[in-house]
């Protein structure tokens, strides 16, 4: 491709976080050839993909269309693991709290009822009987599945690098995509700090950088602050063993809409403290000026949200930090090509809950990219879809 100075490949991945590095190690498994471009460095902090762990759950209020998709990943965990020897996925079971009629409760009853997934409701008593840290509220029902848990962030971005690498991905980092085009002739040039490159498609996976790098097509998309807390048990009341993974699950609450609150039991040892958020904030950031700093305000809001579920979370706080969603007026995923440059492909927006798919997106991707289409349905993540764009 005449102008370039960094080669031809047959598919560039602008963002090698959670799904862009998914996507590097599906395509070059293919034996394509493939250059990844990443702002950061390998398993970054400054987007999506980090803070230790991320909810498994298939039972998905979200919507029973997710369902299929999410079996398809669970099978790609357990690939990615052998792949790599990397340990990823812990199945620890999952809690979905709410009152009956709230969508975390009835939505991952619907879900489950749909699919036929192994579940058990649980009413408030019961809930305090096998899990101690936990005090509900009275009339609270909550779903429960064994097959929920958590997966390793990091380890899985760093395993899909590896594996990329392997069969022949070029990754290169610390080097930020300042512009792209589709070319006359059916292509694509990206042009970066150090030189620009021509290829055959691109896939866009780039999580809070992507709504600027897709500005013209007028999508409505926020990019959002999230703040994240781990919080100290009293273990004089609640044994530290009753805050592990042996004995807690991962678990989902509202209840009388007082703001949904998602965690995980303690995984990294006592003094590593329980991981718990608001699931948004809906607090606007600019991806490239995002502040960082996480105030008292924001802890002691988190804590005192959260000990209406466990109220014995009365400890020192022992770290907090900030991610970013960048998330869709539906809140469901856009994942798919553009209609007017099919040779582009985008998978970046999964509105704070696209983690639990990244093996099977990253396959989504590949597919599309190779063959122009792919088995899995993913109409409901349309590019197209009404709604998506900035009203006129």
């Amino acid at each position: 491709m005449s102008g370039t100075t960094g080669g031809h490949h047959d598919v560039i991945v602008l963002g090698l976080g959670s799904m862009g590095s998914a996507a590097a190690h599906q395509l070059a498994a293919r034996g394509l050839s493939v250059l990844g471009l990443e702002r950061f460095w390998p398993a970054h902090d400054q987007g999506s993909g980090h803070g230790e762990t991320r909810i498994v759950r298939q039972s998905y209020f979200e919507g029973p269309a997710y369902v299929p998709l999410l079996r398809r990943a669970y099978e790609g965990w357990r690939e990615l693991e052998e792949a790599s020897g990397r340990q990823i996925m812990t199945l620890c079971g999952g809690l979905y709290v709410g009152d009956p009629d709230s969508k975390i409760f009835s939505g991952a009853r619907l879900s489950a009822e749909t699919h036929g997934l192994p579940h058990e409701v649980l009413d408030a008593e019961q809930i305090r009987a096998r899990f101690p840290a936990m005090d509900p509220a009275d009339h609270a029902l909550g779903l429960y599945e064994d097959n929920a848990g958590f997966v390793r962030p990091e380890e899985t971005i760093l395993a899909n690098l590896d594996l990329a690498a392997r069969h022949g991905a070029e990754l290169r980092y610390d080097e930020p995509v300042r512009s792209w085009r589709a070319t006359p002739a059916g292509g694509v040039e990206v042009v970066t700090d150090r030189g620009t490159y021509g290829a055959d498609r691109l896939v866009v996976a780039a999580g809070a950088w992507a709504p600027g790098l897709l500005a013209d097509l007028g999508l409505d998309l926020r990019v959002e602050r999230q703040v994240v807390c781990w919080f100290t048990p009293d273990f004089s009341v609640v044994p530290y063993a009753a805050w592990t993974s042996d004995q807690l699950p991962v678990y989902i609450e509202e209840t009388d809409h007082n703001r949904d609150i998602y965690g995980f039991p303690m995984v990294d040892g006592p003094a590593g403290g329980l991981k718990l958020a608001f699931f948004n904030t809906f607090a606007r950031a600019d991806p490239d000026a995002v502040d960082r700093t996480v105030t008292e305000v924001e802890t002691e809001a988190t804590r005192e949200r959260a000990r209406q579920l466990f109220p014995h979370l009365t400890g020192p706080l022992v770290k907090a930090l900030t991610c970013l969603y960048t998330t869709s007026p539906d809140h469901d995923f856009v994942v798919g090509a553009l209609p007017d440059r099919p040779q582009v492909t985008v998978a970046s927006v999964c509105s704070g809950h696209g983690f639990k798919f990244v093996p099977v997106i990253g396959e989504v991707l590949a597919d599309l990219v190779a063959n122009g289409r792919t088995a899995h349905d993913i109409s409901l993540f349309d590019p197209s879809r009404p709604g998506l764009r900035v009203p006129a």
